[in-house]
C-alpha cells in the first residue's frame, strides 16, 4: 500500500491524473471514502486527464456516466464512471456489466468501490480517501492493487505519485 496526502482538490485531481498515464483498457478503479471524501474530485482529475471535455460529476442517480475520449497511446476511449451506493446486493453491481464494458476500450472508476471488490476487485487497483477532520483541503490516499493487474506497474505508479507519498 503506498498513502499519499494532497493538501487541496486541485492536488487530489493532479495525483489522480497521474494515474491516467498507467492505464489500459480494462482497468477498474475502485474509489472508497465517507461522503465528501473526494471521489468525484478524484474521478475529475482521471477526466482531465483523459481529456474528457465535459464536467465530470456524480453518477448517483444515474449510477453510470459514460465519457467518450480520444484514444490515447494505450487506446483508452471510454471513461465509465459508476456509483454503487444506491445498490443493495452484489447482482445489481454485476447487472450493471462495467466488467464486459471496459473490455471494450474502457477504464472504470467505481465510487463505494469496497461494495464492489467481490464482483470487480480482481486486478483492480484500490483508493481510499480520508478527508482530514481537522483540515478540509487535506486528503490522505491510500493506493494499493489486488492481485495482478497492476502488480506489473506498481514501480511507475510509486514513481507517479512521489510528490504527493507520505512515507
Amino acid at each position: 500500500m503506498v498513502t499519499c496526502v494532497t493538501r487541496s482538490a486541485e492536488a487530489t485531481k493532479e495525483l489522480a491524473g497521474q494515474l491516467v498515464v498507467l492505464m489500459v483498457p480494462g482497468d477498474v478503479v475502485l474509489l472508497s471514502g465517507d461522503l465528501g471524501a473526494g471521489k468525484t474530485t478524484f474521478s475529475q482529475g482521471v477526466g482531465r486527464a483523459l481529456g474528457v471535455d465535459e464536467p465530470v460529476t456524480s453518477p448517483t442517480f444515474t449510477l453510470v456516466r459514460h465519457y467518450e475520449v480520444e484514444p490515447g497511446p494505450a487506446g483508452v476511449r471510454t471513461l465509465l464512471h459508476a456509483d454503487i451506493y444506491r445498490l443493495d446486493h452484489l447482482g445489481e453491481i454485476a447487472d450493471l456489466g462495467l466488467g464486459q464494458l471496459v473490455e471494450d476500450g474502457g477504464v472504470a472508476l467505481v465510487e463505494w468501490g469496497e461494495a464492489a471488490e467481490p464482483v470487480l476487485g480482481s486486478g483492480a487497483l484500490l483508493v481510499s480517501i480520508e478527508a482530514d477532520p481537522e483540515d478540509e483541503g487535506v486528503r490522505m490516499l491510500h493506493l494499493s492493487g489486488l492481485a495482478g493487474g497492476w502488480s506489473d506497474r506498481w514501480d511507475r505508479l510509486i514513481a507517479a505519485v512521489t510528490p504527493w507519498w507520505s512515507s
